[in-house]
C-alpha cells in the first residue's frame, strides 16, 4: 500500500462502516412504525452505538483482548450490550406513547452487536495494517543498515595495497598501469554510486567482480592460482547491488597467507531465470586472516538473501576444514 492509499485508508474504513451501518437498521427493519419504535430513535441510537464503536475499538479490543484477558473481554462486551439496552430503554420510556414488545424488545437489545462485531473487524484489518507497514519499514532499514555495512567492508588496508602497487607500475612505466587506474577507478564507482540503486545489472555486477578480481591478481601476481569463468549475457535481468562481492572477498581474504598452493575458483553463470555462483578457496588455520569481523559480511549477504530472496534462493555453504565452498543459486524473475 503507497503512502497516499495509507493516509485515506482509515477515513474511507470510517467512512465505509458507518454508511453501510446506519442504513442496516433501514433495510432490516419493515414497516410501521418500526416495530413500535418512533423514527427519531434509530438515528439518535446509532450515534449512541458509534460511541460503543469506539470504546470497543479503542478500549476494550486493545486493553483486553489483545493483552490475553480473552475472558475479562468477553464479559465487557456482555456487560456493554446489556447495559446498552438498559440505557435504550431508559431512553425511551421518556416517551408516555411507548409501549415495549417482544419485537421492539429485539431490535433494542440486538441493535448494538453488528457494531462491535464490525469494531472488532475493524481492529483486525487495522493491525494487519499497521503490522505489514512496520514490517516492510524495519526491512528496508535492515537492508539499508547491513549494504552501508558492506560499502564499508572496503579495506583500507586493501586500498593501500592498490595505490602501493600502482605507484611500482609508475615507476616501472609499466603498460598496465592505466587500465589498472580505470579498474580502481570504476571499483569505486560502483561502491560510491551503483550499489545506491535497489537493483543493478548482472553485467554490471559481473564487470566489477571481473574488476576486483583484476585488482587483486595485480596484487598477489602468482602467489594465488586464480580461476574464474563468468558467462553473463542477459542485460535484463537485475539484481540487488553487492550480493556476490562478499564472497569473492572473503575468498581473497582467507585464501592468503601462510596456505599452501593457494587458489581461489569462481563460477558465475546465468541460464534462463537461474544465476548460479560458485566460489571456493584453499586456506589454512595459521595464516592469521580472522579478525574480530571475520564472517560479518557473510552474515549480512545471508540475511539479505532472507529477505530478498525468500523462496527463490540456494545458499550451501560447506567447511571441510582446509577448503572453503559457497553455492549460490538465485531464481530470477
Amino acid at each position: 500500500m503507497n503512502l497516499r492509499a495509507q493516509k485515506y485508508f482509515v477515513p474511507g474504513m470510517h467512512l465505509l462502516v458507518w454508511t453501510v451501518l446506519y442504513i442496516i437498521p433501514f433495510i432490516t427493519i419493515a414497516g410501521e412504525p418500526f416495530g413500535g419504535l418512533p423514527r427519531g430513535y434509530f438515528p439518535i441510537s446509532n450515534l449512541f452505538h458509534i460511541g460503543i464503536f469506539y470504546l470497543n475499538v479503542y478500549v476494550l479490543y486493545p486493553y483486553l483482548l489483545t493483552r490475553k484477558r480473552w475472558w475479562l473481554y468477553i464479559v465487557c462486551v456482555f456487560a456493554t450490550v446489556i447495559i446498552s439496552y438498559q440505557v435504550k430503554l431508559l431512553f425511551l420510556q421518556q416517551n408516555p406513547a411507548f409501549l415495549l414488545t417482544e419485537e421492539n424488545r429485539r431490535i433494542i437489545f440486538f441493535a448494538v452487536i453488528p457494531f462491535l462485531l464490525t469494531g472488532i473487524l475493524f481492529r483486525l484489518i487495522s493491525d494487519r495494517v499497521k503490522f505489514e507497514r512496520l514490517e516492510k519499514e524495519a526491512r528496508a532499514q535492515q537492508l539499508s543498515s547491513e549494504l552501508k555495512f558492506l560499502r564499508s567492508q572496503m579495506s583500507p588496508h586493501f586500498l593501500f595495497n592498490m595505490m602501493t602497487n600502482m605507484v611500482a607500475l609508475a615507476r616501472q612505466k609499466s603498460d598496465i598501469l592505466e587500465p589498472s587506474l580505470i579498474r580502481l577507478s570504476d571499483l569505486l564507482r560502483y561502491m560510491l554510486y551503483d550499489s545506491q540503486n535497489s537493483r543493478i545489472s548482472i553485467p554490471n555486477e559481473a564487470d566489477h567482480l571481473h574488476n576486483y578480481i583484476a585488482l587483486q591478481r595485480l596484487r598477489f601476481d602468482n602467489d594465488v592460482k586464480i580461476n574464474v569463468a563468468i558467462n553473463v549475457n542477459n542485460t535484463d535481468r537485475q539484481i540487488e547491488p553487492m550480493l556476490l562481492i562478499p564472497f569473492v572477498e572473503n575468498a581473497f581474504k582467507h585464501g592468503i597467507g601462510l596456505v599452501e598452493d593457494a587458489f581461489i575458483s569462481i563460477q558465475l553463470t546465468e541460464i534462463e531465470n537461474a544465476l548460479t555462483f560458485d566460489i571456493a578457496n584453499n586456506y589454512s588455520e595459521n595464516s592469521g586472516s580472522k579478525d574480530k569481523n571475520s564472517g560479518i559480511g557473510l552474515t549480512n549477504v545471508k540475511n539479505r538473501l532472507q529477505l530478498l530472496y525468500p523462496a527463490r534462493h540456494e545458499l550451501v555453504i560447506t567447511d571441510s576444514g582446509h577448503i572453503f565452498a559457497v553455492h549460490l543459486k538465485l531464481t530470477l524473475i
